[in-house]
């Protein structure tokens, strides 16, 4: 019996999500990249629980075109609305001066229709920030972004214990770890490298070594790759396991990093991304972490444009990290290191 019901409730769900039974009538005020993002966005995912009507534009012509449905130009938007019976309206107007349909967005929301800004909605949907679409006036007025000295001192202490209490249970792993690294490769058992910390201080980062020694004899930062012949024959198994992490629970004791936070990088490579990316900077107003949100949202990357997806988590659990949202990214890490999911 309680199969039957299970099976039956998923074929109603199944049938309720492919006819978007109640999903939420929402329309787009702008062409732009952020449209189509959201557009593509939410097609991918059949639970998010909006539809996609189309999208309101100025009417003139635009580079591109548009994949979405053009339902009519902004002085038609609160009859768009009414006809499509739109709930809720996203603007992503990439440019708003002199475009902006102030008149027509008030009498929308006069009868009760939301209006929302398309990065505030991105951001809701996809659990990051799209670097590229935000402005400096968003970060200012958005709210989060809390940095009070209780959180601060709430997550010090909180990282402090896990960090005691994981090199505690995790010593026995550490001593073999040590031994199989000496035998089976030249050097020492622990890598020290200089990383980029909170307020762009630099540090020294421990981890068990797995790669041959001299790795890098030209002196310059070289990006990881997947099946990096560097990596030696027991720097594969304990990357594969996360082992190589453990001495990096001395630098949180220490006060270098938390547990969980944005993974901190090489002065080299942030010097380079800093350049390219906008916003980069912003990552080093917290200290870094051992694991953090964009570690278990987004495979392992070793380039600029994974720097840049990464940058859209790192940036959203700034604005919206808290003690509940740590143990969440705790919890996960265990899960994706128990079934081993994106090591490299």
């Amino acid at each position: 019996m309680l199969i039957f019901l299970i099976v039956s409730w998923r074929l109603v769900y199944n049938w309720i999500l492919k006819r978007h039974g109640f999903d939420q009538k929402i329309v787009f005020v702008g062409v732009s990249d952020l449209a189509r993002k959201l557009a593509a966005e939410i097609k991918e995912k059949k639970d998010s629980g909006f539809q996609v009507v189309g999208v309101v534009d100025s009417g003139a012509p635009r580079e591109g075109g548009s994949s979405l449905p053009v339902l009519g130009n902004y002085d038609q938007l609160s009859e768009i609305v009414k006809e499509n019976q739109v709930e809720k309206i996203v603007v992503t107007l990439q440019e708003r001066r002199g475009v902006f349909p102030a008149n027509e967005l008030l009498k929308c929301r006069m009868k009760g229709v939301e209006v929302q800004e398309g990065v505030s909605f991105y951001e809701r949907l996809t659990g990051k920030l799209l670097v590229d679409s935000l402005n400096p006036s968003w970060l200012i007025f958005s709210s989060g972004f809390k940095k009070s000295e209780i959180r601060k001192m709430i997550k010090r202490l909180s990282g402090f214990i896990i960090s005691l209490i994981g090199l505690i249970l995790s010593l026995p792993f550490s001593l073999f770890t040590a031994i199989a690294i000496k035998l089976d490769s030249p050097g020492p058992v622990l890598f020290k490298q200089e990383r980029v910390g909170e307020n762009g201080e630099i540090f020294n980062l421990l981890k068990f070594r797995s790669m041959v020694q001299d790795a890098e004899k030209e002196g310059e930062a070289v990006w990881a790759s997947e099946n990096d012949p560097r990596v030696s024959r027991v720097g594969r198994i304990i990357r594969k396991v996360r082992i190589d992490e453990i001495p990096q629970m001395w630098n949180v004791l220490k006060g270098d990093m938390n547990f969980i936070g944005p993974r901190p990088e090489r002065p080299q490579f942030v010097k380079e991304l800093e350049e390219q990316i906008p916003y980069y900077a912003q990552r080093h107003s917290i200290k870094p972490g051992i694991t953090g949100w964009a570690q278990i949202m987004y495979p392992y990357g070793s380039s600029v444009e994974d720097a840049r997806e990464k940058l859209h988590y790192d940036l959203y659990y700034i604005k919206n990290m808290t003690i509940f949202f740590d143990l969440v990214i705790l919890f996960d890490t265990v899960k994706i290191i128990l079934f081993g999911k994106g090591a490299r």
